[in-house]
């Protein structure tokens, strides 16, 4: 991961559009930067300690939109491709510690708790929201979740951005699947896919 400053790397949106606030933005890439850097690596020997983010806290993070902020797209973009050299440098640490084969069986430990819910039946997969609440369409999640247990069967192969970038209908209340759940799901196998990279 390059450590150029986002200043140098990310246009504006303009001052009549909304983009990423610049300081939230250019915080959290310098803390990112720090923290990678900081990050051992499979052959370096030091005992793996807890970095001050992890290729989940990337994948999480979120910025408010303001006038005149940072692209939007661009940003998405770059924070993939350092979630992406989070992971791995992650993996590489595991299988450092754990040796090859006993990582892959960690990895594959977390694909079959993924299998098992994407058995399910359509429109069963996850739990539906309550009351009120937005959620999202069912149709959409099994459509995807479709894709997915193709992949872990043999198929076709499905991109982390695929997943990432995954957009869903709204519902209301028990006619969609209750959003935190879907999105939990989703960044674990977002960490598979990762990981078998």
């Amino acid at each position: 991961m390059r450590s150029v400053s986002p200043l140098a790397t990310f246009r504006r949106s303009g001052r009549l559009r909304r983009g990423y606030s610049v300081p939230q933005v250019e915080d959290f890439f310098d803390r990112a930067r720090r923290a990678y850097e900081q990050l051992p690596s499979a052959d370096d020997g030091i005992p793996a300690v807890g970095p001050a983010l992890t290729s989940r806290d990337v994948r999480q993070v979120g910025f408010d939109l303001v006038l005149g902020g940072f692209d939007v797209e661009q940003v998405d973009g770059a924070l993939d491709r350092m979630e992406d050299a989070f992971a791995r440098r992650e993996s590489d640490v595991l299988r450092g510690r754990l040796g090859a084969d006993r990582a892959m069986e960690q990895v594959l430990r977390q694909a079959s708790t993924l299998e098992s819910r994407l058995a399910r039946a359509d429109g069963e997969r996850f739990a539906r929201a309550s009351g009120l609440s937005l959620a999202y369409d069912p149709d959409d999640v099994d459509e995807l979740c479709e894709r997915l247990r193709g992949y872990f069967k043999g198929g076709a192969a499905v991109a982390p951005e695929e997943l990432r970038r995954a957009v869903f209908r709204s519902r209301r209340g028990r006619s969609g699947y209750d959003e935190h759940q879907v999105d939990a799901f989703f960044d674990r196998a977002v960490e598979v896919l990762v990981a078998v990279d």
